[in-house]
């Protein structure tokens, strides 16, 4: 069973920067996909980006392309998200996921391709 734990919400002003981190508690996430979510209040969640196993792919949803960059760590267990240039409607708890395999498949930015969810970190832009 994987364990991820999301941290370095906050709140920041528009234009600003946050990095988020997940860090699992599995031996090595080298065999996982690791992807980003978030919920905005009264709103279903959506995907953010994803990022294959080795880190040599990853794809974003069109409203944070440019502005938000997934990156990995497999030495340590860990996944970011770089947010830049933020805007309120950024507004949202953020939540890491996880599925086993290596590559971007045609269901990555579907909920129910990942098995395995962060407990969420809240991420407040204010205008």
């Amino acid at each position: 069973q994987v364990q991820l734990v999301e941290s370095g919400g906050g709140l920041v002003q528009a234009g600003g920067s946050l990095r988020l981190s997940c860090a699992a508690s599995e031996r090595t996430l080298s065999n996982y996909v690791m992807a980003w979510f978030r919920q905005a209040p009264g709103k279903a969640r959506e995907f953010v980006g994803a990022i294959s196993w080795s880190g040599a792919n990853t794809d974003y949803a069109d409203s944070v392309k440019g502005r938000f960059t997934i990156s990995r760590d497999n030495a340590k267990n860990t996944q970011y998200l770089q947010m830049n240039s933020l805007k309120p409607e950024d507004t949202a708890v953020y939540y890491c996921a996880a599925h086993q395999g290596y590559y971007l498949d045609s269901y990555y930015r579907r909920e129910t391709r990942y098995n395995y969810w962060g407990q969420g970190t809240q991420v407040t832009v204010s205008s």
